[in-house]
Parts: structure tokens; C-alpha cells; sequence
């Protein structure tokens, strides 16, 4: 009878390490869904603010015959549950670093598009040895410099206004999101299809999750870190929206200034895709994505 009562303990404690265990890997995990497509080299693929795998699609379909692809759908956007507090974007790079450990991924190349991009850069520069090539789809590791015009602006100057833009988002319902969203669509995208997508999944997102996230993005400044990140890096620049020509090498510097400190970085601009340039170049960009992979 002992003996059978320590067996029963002995089969509740493990139970119970094992059930801690799932509920770790599921909280590690919760701040974004998965999907895996294809088979071969892995590659991550990050969407941008308020949107999910959609922007890939196109892309997925060119690349999924010779890669195993990774497509990430953060809690919040586009219709992916939003979590109870929203998601932070520090929390999300360390559950990326845990998921590359977990799935046994052996430096995965890495694709952002916007905040995706501002993700890649992060989870390169925190875990420069999980990772592989990285290439950002318009996005920077720091996103001020964008509003401002100006490579000297610092976390401390846009602190209030980030403060500000997170009430203001807080109190939108997500139609005002997305009408929001649709008021600045002429620099997003050119086709009418795709400026309905990106609508839709502006609608689809936590009002609440999209403030906090922009605000961390406004008030996070990666440029004094990437410098850690050890592997080649590949910044797309979308000039579609500038203005005039006269713009372009101010517009250029701007970008090139944050990829200055790392070893392996270079920085090409296709003048006529818009921020979705997935859309806009669809050819330009799958050729710039593999021909980078393979060198």
C-alpha cells in the first residue's frame, strides 16, 4: 500500500512538471501564431502593423518550393486574438529566440516588412547566434527618424508624442481604425485590392494593442544595438510615395544612417513600390530576397 501511494505522488508530481512545462511553452508562444508552409532553408517572415500573413502570400507561393517558411501572426492584428494586456515587442523578440530554439531552426534568414523589419533587427541584434540573414521590407530599427526627417531625433524628444498617439489609439473603436487607416493609403499601396486587404485587417486589429505598439516603436531606438547583429543584412527601401526626386538622397541617408554600424549591410530603393512593396513590386522583391539568400 506505501509503495502504491508513493508511486501515485510520484505520478501527480509529474504530472504537474509537466503540465508547468505546457503552460510555459504555450505562454512563450502566445504572443503570436505560426504557420509553416513548404520544406528546406528556414525563413521567418514578420508582418507589419496591423497586418498578418495576407502581405505574404504572393511571395510564400514563389518561395515555399525550396524553403520551409515561418509565417508569424502577432496577437492583436488582423484578426489574431488581442492578449488581455497588449502584446510588447521586447516580449516578442524573446519568444521568436525561444520558438528558433524549440523548432531546432538553424539560423533562420529573416524577413520583416515595417514593425516586422523593426522585429528582425531586434531579434538579430539580442541573439546575433540564432539568426541568419536578415532582410527588412521598409522598416528601420529605429521608426522616428521617419516622421521627423531628422537622424538626430531621440527617444527622450518623442516620448510625449508616443505617450499621446497611445491614448489616441486606445479610445478608437476598430472601425475608426480602419478608416483611420484607409485616410492614409495613398503612401501604403497602389492597387485598389490591396488598399481593401490592408483596410480589412486594420479593421480586424485591437485599437488598444496598435497604440502600444506604436508607441514602444516611437521610444525604442535599436541603433546603438545592431551593431551585434553578425550576419549580412539587406535594407529595402520603398520610395514611391517621395514627393520628387529632389528628395530622394535626403530620403536615402536618412535610411542608410541606421544600417551605418553593422558589419555586413547594404541598403537598395526601388523608387516606384509603395510601403507594401510585396505588392506594388512583387518581381523586384522575390528577386532581391533570393538572390540575397543565396550569396
Amino acid at each position: 500500500m506505501l509503495k502504491q501511494k508513493a508511486f501515485m505522488l510520484l505520478c501527480s508530481a509529474v504530472f504537474m512538471l509537466l503540465s508547468q512545462s505546457l503552460q510555459a511553452d504555450e505562454a512563450r508562444t502566445s504572443s503570436f501564431q505560426v504557420l509553416v508552409e513548404g520544406q528546406g532553408k528556414a525563413i521567418i517572415l514578420i508582418p507589419g502593423l496591423m497586418s498578418d500573413q495576407r502581405v505574404w502570400q504572393q511571395l510564400a507561393t514563389a518561395l515555399k518550393p525550396n524553403y520551409q517558411l515561418h509565417l508569424i501572426n502577432l496577437a492583436g492584428f488582423a484578426g489574431t486574438p488581442a492578449l488581455s494586456t497588449p502584446v510588447k515587442l521586447t516580449e516578442v523578440t524573446a519568444e521568436l529566440a525561444d520558438y528558433i530554439r524549440h523548432q531546432q531552426l538553424q539560423q533562420p534568414v529573416l524577413i520583416g516588412h515595417s514593425m516586422g523589419a523593426f522585429l528582425a533587427f531586434q531579434l538579430a541584434s539580442s541573439y546575433p547566434q540564432l539568426t541568419g540573414k536578415l532582410i527588412a521590407v521598409d522598416g528601420l530599427p529605429y521608426l522616428a527618424p521617419v516622421f521627423s526627417r531628422d537622424s538626430a531625433t531621440t527617444v527622450a524628444q518623442m516620448a510625449p508624442q508616443a505617450k499621446m498617439m497611445q491614448q489616441y489609439y486606445q479610445q478608437m473603436t476598430p472601425a475608426q481604425l480602419a478608416a483611420s487607416t484607409e485616410q492614409g493609403m495613398a503612401i501604403q499601396v497602389s492597387r485598389p485590392e490591396h488598399a481593401a486587404i490592408i483596410t480589412a485587417m486594420a479593421g480586424a486589429s485591437d485599437p488598444a494593442t496598435v497604440g502600444a505598439v506604436i508607441a514602444e516603436l516611437l521610444t525604442t531606438d535599436l541603433r546603438s544595438e545592431v551593431h551585434k547583429i553578425q550576419q549580412p543584412v539587406l535594407l529595402l527601401g520603398a520610395g514611391g510615395a517621395v514627393a520628387s526626386e529632389i528628395m530622394r538622397p535626403a530620403v536615402q541617408a536618412l535610411y542608410q544612417q541606421q544600417i551605418n554600424t553593422i558589419s555586413q549591410a547594404r541598403l537598395d530603393f526601388n523608387w516606384q513600390a509603395r510601403h507594401f512593396m510585396m505588392w506594388d513590386q512583387p518581381e523586384w522583391l522575390l528577386a532581391q530576397i533570393t538572390d540575397f539568400i543565396k550569396e
